[in-house]
């Protein structure tokens, strides 16, 4: 009796790569739909509809409602679904590498300029969605959280190359950059107010040359 032949491993190659791309689809469906109807109207057989696929397939490639939103999320802020962490993306680590106080701000302004063009559309459908859905709350606080530890390790890196002023503490530092790099800054006065992505980029860096300047109040 002939051994079974063993199986190639192209085939699995090829099963999780379709894989990827079913579930990047469905992503993709997701965001569109969140954006436009908002969390509590969108349904999975909705996002089914829109990405081509079974609602059984939305399921498996990505599990519920909730993990779908929070999956959106994070593809919005990256801009693609590989497992790497933000904190070891290029531009964060761009800006870790700069011993340039002006060099690592106007890097700063440029990737969160970068991240919240992105994100900002379903920020809002998120913050929306938080205050009825106890999951998408849970998501937005860990969002925040996850964002004001970026902030503190980028005052922290400043402050390491002289760029924070005397007055000015870590602490102050973070939470300025914390409440710039939110989106809603973006959402007024670019979709709202119409201003250009380069005056706004150029905006924000002016602020958070100020808040990195500025002396802290009493």
């Amino acid at each position: 009796m002939s051994e079974a032949a063993p199986r190639r491993p192209y085939r699995s190659d090829l099963r999780a790569r379709q894989a990827r791309r079913t579930r990047r689809a469905v992503v993709d469906a997701a965001i569109g739909l969140f954006v436009a109807h908002g969390y509590a109207d969108t349904t999975l057989d909705a996002v089914a509809d829109a990405a081509g696929v079974s609602r059984r397939t939305v399921v498996n490639a990505v599990g519920g409602k909730s993990a779908l939103l929070s999956l959106a999320w994070d593809v919005s802020l990256v801009g693609d679904d590989e497992p790497v962490p933000m904190a070891e993306r290029p531009a964060v680590l761009a800006i870790l590498a700069s011993t340039d106080p002006t060099e690592s701000v106007r890097l700063w302004a440029e990737m969160t300029v970068d991240v919240v063009a992105r994100a900002a559309p379903i920020g809002r459908a998120l913050e929306a969605a938080a205050d009825v859905d106890a999951d998408a709350a849970a998501l937005l606080a860990k969002a925040d959280a996850e964002r004001l530890e970026g902030a503190r390790a980028f005052a922290r890196h400043l402050a390491s190359i002289g760029g924070l002023a005397s007055g000015v503490t870590v602490e102050r530092a973070a939470d300025a950059f914390w409440a710039l790099d939110d989106g809603a800054s973006y959402r007024r006065l670019v979709l709202e107010r119409g201003w250009s992505t380069a005056a706004y980029g150029h905006w924000l860096e002016g602020q958070a040359r100020a808040s990195a300047d500025a002396t802290t109040s009493p």
